[in-house]
């Protein structure tokens, strides 16, 4: 596999947490209609602050080479996920 190729797969990789942050509001705006306004739970806040945790937490691994077990990064691990509403 060429470098490029690699890079490729990560950034596809690290992107896909931030697509899911997309989705979960997607969702919330689709599901609370017309509204100006919209509420969300603390559970559905928790999911995006980790998928962005996430994220920050793989970009700076690739970036800096840094291994596992970034400090003072929430992981899947640190907080319960809950089901997506339909």
């Amino acid at each position: 596999m060429d470098a490029n190729s690699k890079y490729s797969n990560s950034l596809i990789r690290h992107l896909s947490t931030l697509k899911l942050v997309s989705r979960l509001l997607g969702h919330e705006l689709h599901s609370q209609g017309g509204a100006k306004s919209i509420t969300l739970s603390r559970d559905e806040v928790l999911e995006m602050q980790t998928s962005i945790d996430i994220f920050i937490e793989e970009a700076g691994r690739g970036s800096r080479g840094a291994g596992p077990g970034v400090s003072g990064v929430a992981t899947t691990a640190d907080v319960e996920l809950v089901p997506a509403r339909n």
